[in-house]
């Protein structure tokens, strides 16, 4: 039988709910469990899962859903009995206190009990936010905020409050930063060093710090911007241009590192010109801009996030200019030869229908570096986060043609976690992906870190060995190609995490540039005729 419990105004956390959702589903006698707020993609989530649209119909985005499948009607009050014991746990400040967390009522009595406190992190709701961050910043405080559906005008407002007293806000929607060697939200465990990054992405400043650790150097600081703070001109950069005026005075920032997706013009300039007056040497990464604009002196730009962390390493080794910067990287840049290789040698193992590249991504910034790569050269790959309308997919819930997803797209993460926290979202994709015939390629990232899946390689390898297996069943082969975001010091560990991928027979990439470069030439190979199996 099917139950359904509606809390009315009960806000709660993805995080929160995911947890939830996963200790009912061992509940004895319960066949499916979903605890979420009653967005519209959740509702229509439930309706796929056979509930009915009348038990839902009443039910607003404020609302907190127990949806319950039980074997019984004995079995289904059991469910929600636990359900409301957990919600109220969370809501128990004794249960804080046993772990070791000090819970307060506010935000000043919070202050009382950490009074050297120089730094607050918000994740509330977008409306509520802003509140709470103005509290932050007026009491002295530099503030990362997580939550997104910010409204823009609070975060022009913010910004102004925070520049006028010289602190940073990080935010909205900023997920990742590095302070002082503490990774914050989702972030890396990568070696202190001389390298100063400043992101408005979270998946680029993760590769990009991630990369610089693996080739020797390390990280003063990372500071995650928010997304808006360089795409938008009202926002007109105001915390990328903060953060690089401290890291211009910082003795231990040596090297400057702005990583974007493409800015807006005129502030793209501004950023530029504080970059050539920092007095230090600097890299930009503006992700599809890069042929756009030429090296200047010190300043270098970087075509990829490997190369901006190749950069940023040969001037913290001691290269003096741009020109000198590329001679040190020149025997590290991509093999083509290598790769084109590579890629012919696994086309010839698929069937003549299998001709679509299908990249499933969990971070945003990584799916736009491989969609600038696919779509640049096939010319005809779709994403739910393209800038062309044309190649916007209708429903971005099916794959047709070559497509791009960014799973971790706010209309996949709408009152659910993100699925760098609960892969599940994608696992559903590889399986269906898998099973259609016109598959060849299947994309992958997998970011580690702290606020990851404590192990996101093993989460998927079911789903790529039943969609490897559907694929030989049909005499065909499928190729799964990865990369991983982490370091050797991240809690899940990188090597491992490679090696348990690789022994399920994916293909990693060092970077996630060089996976979606053998992505796009095992599908120029497949255009070519490189197919030979009948």
């Amino acid at each position: 039988m099917k139950k359904i419990t509606v809390r009315k105004d009960s806000y709660y956390d993805s995080v929160f709910l995911m947890l939830a959702t996963h200790e009912l589903k061992k509940t004895k006698g319960i066949r499916e469990a979903v605890v979420a707020m009653a967005t519209p993609m959740n509702l229509d989530l439930l309706v796929g899962l056979g509930f009915a649209e009348a038990q839902l119909s009443l039910a607003r985005p404020n609302d907190l859903l127990i949806a319950l499948d039980a074997e019984t009607g004995e079995a289904a009050d059991q469910a929600v009995s636990a359900a409301l014991a957990i919600i109220n746990r969370k809501k128990d400040p004794a249960a804080g206190v046993a772990a070791g967390l000090a819970h307060t009522g506010s935000f000043a009595s919070a202050l009382k009990v950490l009074p050297e406190a120089n730094l607050a992190l918000i994740s509330l709701p977008g409306l509520h936010a802003p509140r709470a961050a103005r509290k932050a910043l007026e009491r002295g405080l530099h503030v990362m905020l997580f939550s997104d559906n910010v409204p823009l005008d609070d975060e022009i407002n913010l910004k102004r409050l925070a520049v006028s007293k010289g602190l940073l806000l990080m935010g909205p929607d900023c997920g990742t930063a590095i302070i002082n060697g503490n990774p914050i939200c989702f972030a890396n465990v990568v070696r202190r060093g001389p390298v100063g990054i400043v992101a408005a992405s979270g998946t680029g400043l993760q590769e990009v710090s991630c990369l610089i650790d693996r080739f020797g150097s390390g990280v003063s600081q990372a500071i995650g911007t928010g997304s808006r703070d360089l795409k938008d001109a009202r926002v007109a950069g105001m915390t990328t241009l903060l953060a690089l005026e401290a890291f211009k005075h910082d003795q231990g920032t040596k090297v400057l590192v702005v990583v974007s997706k493409p800015p807006v013009p005129e502030i793209a300039a501004q950023v530029i010109a504080a970059l050539k007056t920092a007095g230090k040497p600097a890299v930009a990464f503006f992700l599809g801009l890069a042929c756009e604009r030429q090296d200047d002196g010190n300043l270098a730009f970087a075509s990829s996030l490997e190369e901006t962390a190749l950069l940023a390493c040969a001037f913290a080794s001691g290269a003096r200019d741009a020109s000198a910067a590329r001679v040190r990287i020149a025997d590290r840049v991509v093999d083509m030869t290598a790769i084109r290789t590579r890629a012919l040698q696994e086309a010839k193992l698929l069937l003549p229908g299998q001709k679509y590249v299908r990249g499933l991504y969990t971070g945003g910034t990584l799916c736009d570096e491989a969609l600038f790569i696919l779509h640049g050269t096939l010319g005809d790959v779709q994403s739910n986060i393209h800038v062309d309308p044309a190649f916007v997919p209708i429903d971005p819930r099916v794959s047709e043609g070559n497509v791009v997803s960014d799973l971790g797209d706010d209309y996949f993460t709408i009152g659910k976690p993100h699925p760098m926290i609960d892969p599940g979202v994608r696992i559903d994709r590889i399986l269906k992906d898998g099973q259609d015939k016109e598959t060849a390629v299947i994309l992958l990232d997998l970011v580690l870190g702290y606020g990851s899946h404590p192990d996101p390689a093993g989460a998927c390898l079911e789903a790529i060995g039943q969609a490897k297996a559907a694929a030989k069943k049909r005499g065909g082969h499928l190729i799964v190609v990865a990369s991983v975001t982490g370091t050797p010091a991240d809690p899940q560990g990188l090597s491992a995490q490679a090696s348990r991928l690789e022994g399920a027979g994916v293909i990693v990439m060092p970077s996630n540039y060089r996976a979606a470069l053998l992505a796009l030439e095992i599908i120029r190979a497949v255009r070519a005729g490189a197919t030979v199996k009948k």
